[in-house]
């Protein structure tokens, strides 16, 4: 091969490496896609026919690489006009160095970008794995100042045009604590269950509850994603339900890609999500 030819050959693959790094670091990362969902929920209230709920998941707050899409994904949402918006979990991060509990402050700054969203039957929360290993306690009430309320292991009925549904949290399963007995003891047998999980894999456990729909985050979607290849890392207890919908038993569950990033802020075939559920009856039989 001619020296030029093969010089030009270089380049161009050192022009492709560039431009995907660029993207996956630049660009993608920033920019939040809408996924729209429908279930079918054969306990859900005909009367709720229609009812939405905007998801989002893993924010790992910092200034500089995950406020941006959080950013972005205010306004989204709010143009959504969701009837309920859920967050499961993750607002900041475990450093790699230094302290935990500092490490933990993020939780405020996050928490004030997250109350600009807004629905009329509130937000809600649960922990996440980097938010009880860096204080618990702090993301907990950072969160509920600003008037979103987190459930750990425990249920609330959500009522509307004289019909309900429960919405139950549970508490983050890698921390051991998460008791779906408790939680769900006050709610009635016959009536719909939305369970707000952490670890997507937790629905091999909560597929043996009278649970309709669990909602989850915490894999990030695998976060970079090379064609025809498995995710590069996923963590603990989000290895079997990776991405988006899945159907475990009796149970639904959905799977979002999360905001932000973990590790090295980038995203590669895999934008951060919002993502819009409309929750319908099933059709009866």
């Amino acid at each position: 091969m001619p020296t030029t030819r093969r010089r030009f050959l270089s380049w161009a693959a050192a022009a492709g490496i560039v431009a995907i790094a660029g993207d996956s670091i630049l660009l993608e990362p920033n920019c939040p896609r809408i996924v729209r969902q429908d279930f079918f929920l054969p306990r859900w209230p005909e009367r709720l026919n229609g009812f939405t709920v905007a998801l989002l998941s893993d924010f790992h707050y910092d200034p500089y690489f995950s406020a941006h899409p959080l950013h972005a994904a205010i306004a989204m949402v709010n143009g959504l006009r969701p009837d309920l918006i859920v967050l499961t979990g993750d607002f900041v991060s475990v450093p790699l160095l230094g302290s935990r509990r500092k490490a933990a402050l993020a939780a405020e700054p996050c928490a004030r970008l997250l109350r600009q969203m807004t629905a009329p039957y509130g937000l809600w929360a649960v922990m996440g794995n980097h938010d009880v290993d860096t204080n618990r306690k702090y993301v907990t009430r950072v969160l509920q100042a600003e008037n979103i309320q987190v459930l750990a292991n425990e249920s609330e009925a959500i009522e509307h045009d004289g019909a309900r549904f429960w919405l139950a949290g549970v508490d983050d399963v890698l921390g051991r604590t998460a008791d779906l007995s408790k939680t769900l003891r006050t709610v009635p047998a016959n009536e719909s269950v939305i369970l707000l999980a952490h670890e997507p894999d937790f629905a091999d456990e909560a597929s043996r509850f009278p649970i309709d729909l669990q909602l989850s985050g915490h894999s990030h979607g695998g976060q970079i994603r090379i064609p025809l290849l498995p995710p590069l890392y996923l963590p603990e207890m989000a290895k079997k339900y990776v991405l988006g919908t899945y159907q475990v038993g009796p149970l639904t569950l959905y799977t979002n890609a999360g905001l932000g990033t973990i590790g090295v802020p980038a995203r590669l075939n895999c934008p951060p999500e919002i993502t819009l559920l409309t929750l319908r009856p099933a059709p009866k039989r």
